[in-house]
């Protein structure tokens, strides 16, 4: 064969490999335990780390995750750094107009810890006149704090979550509020908290990717969509967060089309939930 005809037969080969066979660069949030932390051998473990991998595995591909500052994830996508993005990233009208969105794959809730063996706590209305432990400057004391008159409660804020939650182990609080999958970690963690009332947001965590990446957007929605029916993320729930989600919520729960509805890049198409890849 000349020379001319294996560069020809090559070409043809390369042609015929399906997109991204060798595999997806993406990247996460190293630091936000449980979703991605440092792991005892020295990468990052958590519930977006085996996320990743379990994308990776459905359609047969290598998924290389990079750990990097959140402040520098979207710039470095947007720069074609990254494929994509896994990091728990919630889908706003001012990113959707610059990012494109996978669907949901989490409810972004916020959610109460309360001392071990308290009773059942439901609704804002449980907390009335109660003390609460916040970390300080987040989006959680805001909360609070714009409801605190309405509802009557002290809010206590701390330099970190964990701080605010050892105010509740110890006594000097009488709950805590953080993200649900963060609050879900600690009382999985320390046996004098209890995981108590999950509050609504309406958002949702997604995938972002580059506004032309289309294909790769849908192949990954797809993908989701697959591992929110074949028990997948069910098993990642139960292993990171020590929760069994309930029917209807985003995380075991398709949505129709492709991306998050309701936002720009949205793409209504039906189309059959499908593991075959």
């Amino acid at each position: 064969m000349t020379s001319k005809s294996l560069l020809f037969s090559a070409a043809l080969a390369a042609l015929a490999l399906p997109a991204h066979a060798e595999g997806y660069k993406v990247a996460l949030d190293g630091t936000f335990a449980p979703h991605a932390m440092p792991s005892l051998s020295g990468g990052v473990e958590g519930f977006n780390v085996d996320l990743a991998a379990a994308i990776g595995e459905k359609l047969g591909t290598e998924m290389e995750v990079v750990a990097a500052q959140f402040s520098g994830l979207i710039p470095a996508l947007q720069a074609g750094t990254y494929d994509f993005l896994v990091a728990p990233t919630t889908v706003t009208g001012e990113r959707a107009s610059n990012l494109l969105f996978s669907e949901g794959f989490m409810d972004t809730n916020f959610a109460f810890t309360v001392p071990a063996g308290s009773e059942k706590m439901e609704g804002l209305d449980a907390f009335k006149g109660k003390t609460i432990a916040v970390n300080k400057g987040s989006v959680y004391e805001s909360f609070l704090t714009e409801k605190a008159e309405e509802y009557g409660w002290e809010v206590v804020a701390y330099g970190t979550n964990t701080d605010a939650v050892e105010a509740v182990s110890t006594g000097r609080a009488d709950a805590n509020l953080a993200g649900a999958t963060v609050s879900a970690w600690a009382a999985k963690q320390n046996p004098r908290i209890d995981l108590s009332y999950e509050y609504p947001t309406g958002l949702v965590w997604a995938f972002p990717f580059r506004k032309d990446d289309v294909e790769t957007r849908n192949k990954i929605d797809a993908v989701l969509e697959c591992l929110k029916t074949d028990g997948t993320m069910v098993a990642l729930s139960e292993k990171w967060f020590g929760v069994t989600p309930t029917e209807g919520t985003a995380i075991v729960t398709p949505t129709p089309g492709y991306g998050t509805p309701g936002f720009d890049g949205y793409d209504e198409t039906a189309h059959d939930v499908s593991c075959d890849f």
